[in-house]
C-alpha cells in the first residue's frame, strides 16, 4: 500500500486481527473506500506515536456528514438523550448548579445556555486535561457563568474545618439548587463500538463508584432541590437498581416525572413499581430495529411519532429525576 492508493476499509469485529497482518479471514464489516494518506511502511514504522488521518474516506457506507468544527462558537454536538437530560434538570437563571462529572462539558455548557448564562455553574472532573477542555468549550461558546475545577467528585463535601477554597470544592452541604450526576458508567449504550474488550469485573466496578457520587450529590443538594442521575449504559445494575437503592437509602428523596418524556419507561427487575418505572426514561435503540421503516410513511407523522422514531435511532441512555424534600 502506497500513499494515494484506493483502499477498502473494514472493521475487525472481534479484535482478532494482528498488527501488520496482510490477510485477515476473521469476522469483519465493510465500512467503505478511501484514499491512503500514508504508505503502509509509514503507518507501521510510526507506531505508536503516529497520529492523524491514515485513510481519507471517499465512499463511506454511512453518509452522515461530519459537523465537527462547524460553527464551533455556536454549536456543541450532542446526541438526543444527552441534550434531553439538561432539559429534565430544567436549570433556572440565578441558580447555583453542580455538574458533578462534567467532562468534556457538553451538558455543562447546555446548562449555562438554558440559564441564559445567569447564575453559577460549577463543573467538576478529576482529570486535568478534561477540565481544560471544559474551560475551552465555555470560552469558545462565550459562557461566563461556568467555573470548572479539577477535583474528585467523591470528596466534594466539605467536612469539618477546611481552608476557604474561594468558592471552589469541597463545598458545604446543601449548597446547590440543582445537581446533574451524569455518572461514570460501563458505557454499553454507546455506539458504534465494533470491538468490545470489557471484562465482567470492569462492567460491575461502576455501581459502587456511582453510589459514592450519588451520596455526595444528595448531601450537596438543598432541600427542595432537583437531582438528575443519568448514564449512557443499559445495564439494570447501573440504572434501575441505583434508583431503587437511592429511594431506600435516602428517604428525603422522591422520584419525579420528567419533562420532556421521549424515552421509554424503566426496565423491570429492580423492585420498582410500575408507576415508578413510568417516571424513568430509558433509551434502548436495540429494542426496535429500523430496517423496515418506510420513509414515505413519515410525511404525515405527528410530533409524538417522530419522537418515538428518534428514540429508536440514538445511543442507549438512562435518566432519573429526584427532588429532595427535606434535609438528609
Amino acid at each position: 500500500m502506497k500513499s494515494g492508493d484506493v483502499i477498502s476499509v473494514y472493521s475487525d469485529i472481534k479484535g482478532k486481527c494482528k498488527k501488520g497482518a496482510k490477510e485477515f479471514d476473521g469476522t469483519k464489516v465493510f465500512l467503505g473506500n478511501g484514499i491512503s494518506e500514508l504508505s503502509r511502511k509509514e503507518i507501521f514504522s510510526g507506531l505508536p506515536e503516529l497520529k492523524g488521518i491514515g485513510i481519507r474516506m471517499t465512499e463511506p457506507v454511512y453518509l452522515s456528514p461530519s459537523f465537527d468544527s462547524v460553527l464551533p462558537s455556536y454549536l456543541f454536538l450532542q446526541n438526543l438523550p444527552s441534550a434531553l437530560v439538561t432539559h429534565v434538570l430544567n436549570p433556572q437563571p440565578g441558580e447555583k448548579i453542580l455538574d458533578l462529572c462534567a467532562a468534556p462539558g457538553g451538558k455543562t455548557t447546555h446548562i449555562a445556555a438554558l440559564m441564559h448564562d445567569q447564575g453559577e455553574v460549577i463543573a467538576l472532573d478529576k482529570i486535568f486535561n478534561k477540565v481544560e477542555k471544559i474551560k475551552q468549550n465555555a470560552l469558545l461558546l462565550g459562557l461566563n457563568s461556568i467555573r470548572a475545577f479539577c477535583f474528585d467528585g467523591t470528596k466534594a463535601v466539605k467536612l469539618g474545618m477546611v481552608e476557604d477554597t474561594e468558592g471552589g470544592p469541597p463545598f458545604l452541604p446543601e449548597t446547590f439548587d440543582r445537581i446533574l450526576l451524569d455518572a461514570p458508567c460501563s458505557g454499553m449504550g454507546q455506539r458504534p463500538n465494533m470491538a468490545c474488550t470489557w471484562t465482567l469485573k470492569e462492567v460491575t466496578s461502576y455501581q459502587p463508584l456511582q453510589r459514592r457520587l450519588f451520596t455526595v450529590a444528595v448531601q450537596l443538594l438543598k432541600p427542595g432541590g432537583v437531582l438528575v442521575y443519568s448514564t449512557c449504559t443499559i445495564t439494570l445494575a447501573e440504572n434501575e437498581e441505583q434508583v431503587s437503592w437511592a429511594l431506600t437509602t435516602f428517604p428525603c428523596l422522591q422520584l419525579q416525572p420528567q419533562e420532556p418524556q421521549i424515552g421509554g419507561e424503566g426496565m423491570k427487575g429492580a423492585g420498582l413499581s410500575l408507576e415508578q418505572l413510568k417516571q424513568l426514561q430509558r433509551f434502548d435503540p436495540s429494542a426496535v430495529p429500523l430496517q423496515d421503516t418506510d420513509i414515505d410513511s413519515l410525511r404525515g407523522a405527528t410530533t409524538e411519532d417522530m419522537m418515538q422514531l428518534a428514540n429508536k435511532d440514538c445511543i442507549g441512555f438512562f435518566i432519573a429525576k429526584f427532588i429532595k424534600c427535606k434535609s438528609a
